[in-house]
């Protein structure tokens, strides 16, 4: 008789405000102790001082809607572990604001070899891009507000 394989289950996404550098930091090293993992692909997002009208961009709050998020963020990691051959993956967006500089997503693959964590990664932000509920409210400097699908 077979085992049946439990359900996984979605992973905590989100982060409040900006994803720290030593958030990141720790994350990697978490995966030292991992010794079949050959290749990691990381990927962040920075909020970058773009120009609206003329003011400069210096946030953006970000906002979702959660529960389809979730369910599309677990839907996607699931596909590129179908997709790709990952030892892990993990995908982390901020909500609430992020200034300027700061990191606002931040995907990590890991992979025995380079190729698929180098795929994998690019694949995931591609989707993530097109398909999740996030939104960003650009903020000026003199607060006027404006909003882009992020």
């Amino acid at each position: 008789m077979s085992e049946e394989k439990a359900e996984k289950k979605p992973k905590k996404v989100w982060v409040d405000g900006p994803i720290s550098p030593v958030f990141i930091a720790n994350s990697i090293a978490k995966h030292a102790e991992k010794k079949d993992i050959g290749a990691h692909q990381i990927f962040l997002g920075q909020v970058r001082n773009d120009f609206i009208e003329g003011k400069p961009v210096v946030s953006i709050e970000y906002s979702s809607y959660e529960e389809l998020a979730n369910t599309k963020l677990h839907e996607i990691r699931e596909d590129c572990f179908a997709k790709f051959k990952l030892s892990c993956m993990h995908i982390y967006h901020s909500l609430g604001e992020v200034k300027t500089g700061e990191i606002c997503l931040f995907v990590f693959t890991s992979s025995a070899h380079r190729a698929p964590a180098t795929e994998a990664c690019a694949y995931v932000v591609e989707r993530i891009k097109k398909e999740v509920p996030i939104w960003g409210k650009e903020i000026t400097d003199d607060s006027s507000q404006w909003k882009v699908n992020i």
